[in-house]
């Protein structure tokens, strides 16, 4: 990310008052969050990828806009392919020029 002139986000982050659940990846100056929602290409179940796991993501997802956030769900090959990466860059320069910050 560092290659991209991103700032670091903070990983782990909860950031709806009253929730324990924690996002990914967060920066907060720009009201961002990333999830990464592994097991998308796995054989039979895991956390993602089973009926309770995808309804939990979607709630995380629905929290977040709720809030005023803007949510980027990746499956783990968007970050080794560095798609995710180019998204949030993009994301955060369209920010930057919106809202007068360099």
């Amino acid at each position: 990310m560092a290659d991209r002139g991103l700032p670091p986000p903070t990983r782990e982050e909860q950031i709806i008052p009253g929730r324990r659940h924690a996002y990914d990846f967060c920066w907060r100056k720009y009201r961002l969050v990333v999830e990464i929602n592994g097991g998308t290409f796995a054989r039979g179940k895991s956390g993602h990828n089973s009926g309770v796991g995808i309804a939990r993501d979607y709630w995380k997802v629905r929290r977040a806009q709720d809030n005023g956030w803007t949510i980027y769900p990746f499956d783990a090959k968007a970050i080794t392919d560095k798609e995710a990466i180019d998204e949030v860059a993009e994301y955060i320069e369209n920010y930057k020029e919106n809202n007068g910050q360099s």
